[in-house]
């Protein structure tokens, strides 16, 4: 277990170095002032993700990070410093060349981990957890930032993932385990590809379709795990119907051959 927290730890310390040389030293150089809000939001999401991973492998006594968690942990990181150069462009421009560099990997990477856990026999709910939350949150910081242009719209492809959780807080049959869909993984991406391009604004009049077009995915796919919890939730409540109507059919039976025999 050391062996493992030291890990997570590992990636924590290398991403704050990241995050150095990615958001302090250009600023510094261009402007001699180091971009105090993107870092501390970059050093917050690292200590709050690694903390999170860190507790979870303690939780479930895992003895070893894991190559795949390793890519995740990498990809992880390369988020952290995305998300301090989006909160550094809610108060000055930023490079955003730096910013399309660093979305491209952290796309890559995300089709890499869940490969490499299939193939060294390292599949794990854990592992799963994580890759979702980081894919979760790059959507949510990208989402931010192109909404900055495109408009307040754009946020609600960060928020559905979050706006699902919360729900579950409140109704707990929403907390269900749903069953594996890869197409979760395809609108996933392809949300991420349009988002970034948007970012870089490369494709100017056509992105607005592109981000417009993986809104849809997403409410497509978020819409039939809602109806798949929707309908397993009604075939729970007919059969505990069908079980309370035959214990009380047994019970009344019962009472009846009590009164005959006495």
């Amino acid at each position: 277990m050391k062996t493992v927290q030291l890990q997570a730890v590992g990636w924590a310390f290398a991403g704050a170095v990241l995050i150095l040389l990615a958001l302090v030293l250009p600023v510094q150089l261009q402007t001699d002032a180091p971009p105090t809000p993107g870092c501390l939001a970059a050093l917050a999401y690292l200590v709050v993700s690694n903390g999170l991973v860190l507790r979870g492998l303690q939780r479930r006594g895992s003895a070893r990070f894991g190559p795949a968690n390793t890519v995740t942990a990498l990809r992880s990181t390369f988020v952290a410093v995305i998300t301090g150069l989006v909160v550094a462009s809610l108060s000055g421009p930023i490079p955003v060349p730096l910013l399309v560099a660093l979305v491209v990997p952290a796309l890559a990477l995300d089709a890499i981990d869940g490969w490499v856990a299939r193939r060294t026999g390292t599949v794990s709910e854990l592992g799963a957890r994580f890759d979702m939350e980081v894919d979760a949150f790059l959507l949510l910081v990208l989402g931010l930032y192109v909404a900055e242009s495109m408009g307040l719209w754009v946020l609600a492809i960060g928020a559905l993932r979050y706006l699902f959780v919360a729900t579950g807080w409140g109704v707990p049959w929403f907390r269900r385990r749903l069953p594996y869909r890869y197409w979760r993984k395809v609108v996933t991406a392809v949300a991420g590809i349009a988002l970034a391009i948007a970012a870089s604004g490369l494709l100017a009049g056509v992105d607005a379709l592109l981000v417009a077009a993986a809104l849809l995915l997403l409410v497509e796919s978020f819409g039939r795990d809602v109806i798949w919890l929707v309908r397993r939730r009604r075939i729970e409540d007919v059969r505990s119907e069908a079980q309370a109507l035959r214990v009380t059919e047994n019970d009344q039976g019962d009472a009846s051959r009590d009164g005959v025999v006495s």
